[in-house]
């Protein structure tokens, strides 16, 4: 099940199973890739939490009070691959706020890029210079 996730301000950082790379925003720098590749039993906890929460349902992931606004915020696309179909899910923290749903979601990428980090591969990767205001 491949799946790519793009997230953080901006969404210039990503983990793409689909291409087995990784890349990182390196802010004033541009950004950075590298091949990097999932092992199966990686991918299958991954897909098991996935099923847990309901991804290929109906999450709710819109806030529906849009009265507070700020910047810069998180955003989050994912598009995961099951059974010859795709889904597309996306949500940010544009409105101060987050679904619960928007908020498991944060927690499964979390936990990948924490995987994704403790690999060779992207701690080769250069380290980030400035930020975001």
């Amino acid at each position: 099940m491949p799946f790519s996730v793009r997230y953080g301000i901006t969404a210039k950082n990503e983990i793409n199973t689909f291409k087995g790379t990784v890349t990182k925003d390196l802010i004033s720098k541009g950004s950075a890739a590298a091949k990097l590749r999932l092992t199966d039993a990686e991918k299958s906890g991954i897909y098991q939490q996935m099923l847990e929460m309901n991804v290929l349902g109906g999450m709710e992931l819109e806030m529906a009070d849009k009265s507070c606004r700020q910047i810069p915020y998180d955003e989050e696309y994912w598009i995961i691959q099951v059974n010859g179909g795709q889904k597309a899910l996306h949500w940010s923290e544009e409105y101060c706020q987050t679904t619960p749903d928007a908020k498991k979601l944060k927690e499964l990428r979390n936990k990948i890029v924490k995987l994704v980090q403790s690999k060779p591969e992207y701690q080769a990767l250069p380290e980030a210079v400035g930020g975001y205001e």
